[in-house]
């Protein structure tokens, strides 16, 4: 499983409600919640994002409100992976429960900029910057969690 794709990078302590603002919380529809994400810290987010881009984040990504709406605007908005330096936990846990890949490493988060090409290989853990040349080593997801992301969240893995 890999992921490949443009970078939209982000700094410290994205929130929740910078992911997805609250006043867009009364929406259940993916569709509508993926207009509106990033837009109080990157407006032109929803108009560049391509399907299978990359968010790139330094430390603390999605801390604030514990909200499965914010994975789920990040996903559906065509986001293949997001790759911090660190998450909040409840975050990191959402994410997965809704078959979002999210890797930390630390020095893929400070080297990769906006706009750079890069690849994730979630068996290995490799993540590849095929702008610089560079490659980061990540945790690789156990199979566990490989099956729950395949299967487009946690109720899906379930019910296979």
């Amino acid at each position: 499983m890999n992921a490949h794709g443009m970078v939209h990078k982000y700094g410290d302590n994205v929130d929740t409600d910078v992911i997805i603002p609250a006043r867009y919380l009364n929406t259940s529809s993916h569709k509508e919640l993926a207009a509106h994400c990033m837009e109080d810290i990157d407006k032109d987010f929803v108009s560049r994002v391509k399907e299978g881009d990359i968010i790139v984040a330094e430390k603390n990504f999605g801390c604030g409100s514990s909200r499965e709406h914010a994975p789920i605007a990040i996903k559906a908005s065509g986001v293949s992976c997001v790759i911090a330096s660190t998450f909040a936990r409840i975050f990191y846990r959402n994410a997965i429960n809704i078959g979002l890949p999210i890797l930390e490493c630390d020095a893929a988060a400070q080297e990769i900029q906006s706009g750079d090409d890069v690849e994730v290989n979630f068996d290995t853990g490799v993540i590849t910057d095929h702008t610089t040349g560079k490659t980061y080593q990540a945790q690789p997801f156990p199979p566990f969690i490989q099956n729950i992301i395949k299967a487009g969240g946690l109720l899906n893995s379930i019910e296979k």
